[in-house]
């Protein structure tokens, strides 16, 4: 009896063993984390594999943008400020390699720990970080920052608070975060908020500062001269803390960067013909083969380059308003869709040269496969309760046209959906069976010249539904507003998506998000089905189930019929003068955030 007691004490003494060591294992602190996979990169790298680490350092760059600003807090709802500030004038904990759907490595933070549900994470930061007044990172600034983003912050900010159970320091350099759900991905998008110096806001309102307060920054960047407005330029910090980290290695190039605002992008254009802009994007296909042969780019002063990309089209068009009542009905929405002639639009706008975005997460693995759902995305969508849309499970095609002006048949599918919709033409005008007459405005901000062209093809053909359409052309300032606070019928529309998406998608998608001011919910989306699916792919643990989560989430947002699509960019097309720079070899993601200017170099 005493050898069997010894031998039973024995086995769970070493049971306790193997699970100690295991879950000790398993949370030890690493260089790297990744969502999914394991780090594509080893502890011991060089630099990042899109950056070059003998880039030459120097020189000024100059950008154009549209518009203006009012603001270099971009932290905060209140007020516009320069959208690239809160990727060059600010670092996180960890820093995101744009070669790999979601992957992070160290930055301001030298280690990151979890344990094997990540349920908890924790940072430790390094000592040579600093902000750019020479102080040092401290723990205390990391707990301020995320409880001030969290709840006075813009909204991007707040749902990570919310899920945060804990914040706590544990010791000189190190920060533990507890969550109070389970989400994998938490503790990834924990290392990815900005840093700010909670000394700088003592006695200061940090959510109503606006110009008056210049930021001090954890960044290569700071601000050095501000107009307001009109311009803003950076400086590259000489006592930069981060120089010799392996993740800078070849990165944040030039001395100097200008951002230059303009009234229109047709003056922008002229500006970089001109040569008083360094680099300028072209999203039109037509444009960029006949508007791209000025004396500069002849004589090889301009260079036009193209980078491919990997990652899904994300959605750009027309977006409704299903807020409003008049665009409460999917049928409603599904005849607005069909009056749009997109074959047309597509031919005067590109001469045909660009395809049209066909989901919202077409051109990779993540969008939904053509016809009826199949296997695990249809068993996701059969599993929740609630009404699907016709075109959810047998999957949803827009319509396509032969391509001439009349558009016959697409518009006979529309009025007939305008009718089981309660609506009827009297004497050329459609009305509701109240005698409300259907009309809307189209939102457009002064100088989106490329949406105001295509909003007049699309209201003449309306118009011959019997639908009065006004355009509102606004100043960029009152457009920005009304868009905050939802005040618009139709507008334009635009929305990247990653090949790692996860929370970011709640803020896009959830009811919870869908009336408050600043949302990126901008169609109004309400759906208990996508509020599950939402809730699933946060806790989602491999590729395949990521993937079927996306795919049933796709069908939703194409059979909801929100969002007029138009044509996808492709590759991205750079024009740029000839001593700007760049490494041959371009990340996954492509052009986007991370890539310029950060990798770019000038040949001086």
């Amino acid at each position: 009896m005493a050898n069997y007691q010894l031998k039973k004490f024995s086995s769970l003494f070493l049971i306790f063993y193997f699970f100690c060591f295991v879950n000790s294992a398993l949370s030890q602190p690493k260089y790297a984390i990744s969502m999914y996979d394991s780090p594509k990169l080893p502890h011991d790298f060089v630099s990042l594999p899109y950056s070059n680490p003998n880039a030459k350092k120097g020189g000024v760059l100059k950008i154009g943008a549209v518009g203006s600003f009012d603001s270099v807090n971009p932290h905060i709802i209140k007020g516009r400020s320069p959208w690239q500030l809160r990727f060059w004038n600010y670092e996180s904990l960890m820093g995101r390699s744009w070669d790999e759907p979601f992957t992070l490595y160290g930055l301001l933070a030298e280690s990151i720990e979890t344990d094997p549900n990540r349920r908890w994470v924790e940072f430790r930061l390094r000592k040579e970080a600093k902000f750019s007044d020479n102080s040092p990172v401290t723990v205390e600034d990391v707990i301020w920052s995320y409880e001030k983003l969290g709840t006075t912050g813009h909204w991007r900010y707040r749902g990570l608070w919310k899920k945060i159970k804990s914040i706590e320091k544990t010791g000189p350099r190190s920060v533990k975060i507890s969550f109070n759900e389970n989400n994998p991905e938490l503790a990834l998008l924990a290392g990815m908020r900005p840093i700010l110096q909670k000394s700088q806001w003592h006695e200061r309102e940090f959510e109503n500062s606006s110009i008056e307060i210049i930021p001090i920054s954890t960044a290569a960047y700071v601000i050095s001269e501000v107009k307001p407005g009109k311009s803003i330029t950076l400086e590259r910090n000489p006592n930069y803390w981060g120089n010799n980290l392996p993740f800078r290695r070849g990165t944040l190039n030039f001395d100097k960067i200008s951002i230059e605002y303009f009234g229109d992008s047709t003056v922008l254009f002229e500006a970089f013909k001109a040569g008083d802009i360094d680099v300028y994007r072209e999203g039109n296909a037509e444009k960029w083969e006949n508007q791209f042969n000025f004396p500069a780019v002849m004589s090889g002063q301009v260079i036009k380059s193209e980078i491919p990309h990997g990652r899904p089209t994300g959605m750009r068009g027309l977006v409704m308003n299903s807020r409003r009542e008049i665009f409460s009905d999917w049928r409603v929405r599904q005849a607005l869709i069909e009056a749009f002639n997109f074959e047309y639009i597509n031919e005067a706008q590109n001469a045909g040269r660009q395809q049209r975005i066909s989901s919202y997460f077409s051109n990779s693995t993540l969008g939904m496969r053509e016809g009826a759902a199949k296997n695990r995305v249809l068993e996701l969508l059969q599993n929740f309760d609630g009404s699907h849309l016709p075109g959810t499970f047998e999957g949803y095609k827009l319509p396509k046209s032969n391509g001439s002006e009349r558009n016959r048949a697409n518009m006979k599918k529309a009025l007939k959906n305008l009718e089981k919709a309660g609506f009827n033409v009297v004497e050329g005008k459609l009305y509701d069976s109240q005698g409300h007459q259907f009309q809307f405005s189209i939102l457009l901000r002064q100088g989106a010249k490329e949406y105001l062209s295509i909003v007049e093809m699309y209201s003449s053909a309306l118009r011959r539904l019997g639908i009065d359409v006004k355009i509102e052309l606004v100043d960029s300032s009152q457009y920005w507003e009304r868009i905050k606070k939802l005040e618009f019928d139709m507008a334009p529309y635009s929305r990247d998506l990653s090949l790692s998406p996860g929370n970011e998608q709640y803020l896009y998608w959830s009811s919870e998000y869908a009336d408050v001011e600043g949302t990126r919910n901008l169609m109004g989306l309400k759906s208990p089905v996508m509020d599950k699916l939402l809730n699933r792919i946060m806790k989602s643990k491999s590729i395949n189930e990521l993937q079927s989560i996306t795919r049933a989430m796709d069908r939703i947002l194409m059979a909801g019929r929100y969002v007029i699509p138009i044509y996808h960019n492709g590759s991205s097309r750079i024009a740029h003068k000839s001593d700007l720079l760049y490494p041959k070899y371009t990340p996954l993601y492509g052009d986007r955030i991370g890539f310029f200017p950060d990798v770019w170099w000038k040949d001086n």
